[in-house]
């Protein structure tokens, strides 16, 4: 179809899958919306829920651990199950984005700039 226009067909071929790449990155940032992640600390007593793109959407907290002096131990489980969850919704999110590039020929190290 190109036949004697060089790199264009080629040129074009790259603007087509470009084209389809930023498509399925529209649909990824989606799906990633929806998709979700649980962080746990204190062996489950504190389990919070994130999107894979790490917004908190949940946080269960098992009533046995509700003890007066115990007050810092609470935050601190609480905070270790939200950094929990959001380092597996990156991980989810990296995952998700590396199956999303691996047909392109990018670097392995290729980080998406978002």
């Amino acid at each position: 179809m190109f036949k004697g226009l060089g790199g264009l067909g080629d040129m074009a071929g790259m603007m087509k899958k470009a084209q389809q790449m930023q498509k399925d990155m529209a649909e990824l940032q989606e799906k990633l919306d929806t998709m979700t992640v649980v962080g746990e600390s204190g062996a489950g007593l504190v389990k919070a829920t994130a999107t894979a793109k790490g917004k908190l959407t949940a946080l269960d907290i098992d009533p046995s651990i509700f003890h007066p002096d115990e007050k810092e131990v609470v935050e601190d489980l609480i905070l270790a199950a939200i950094k929990d969850a959001q380092t597996k919704a990156a991980e989810k999110s990296e995952t998700e984005m590396k199956s999303l590039t691996e047909g392109l020929g990018l670097p392995a190290d290729f980080k998406m700039p978002f």
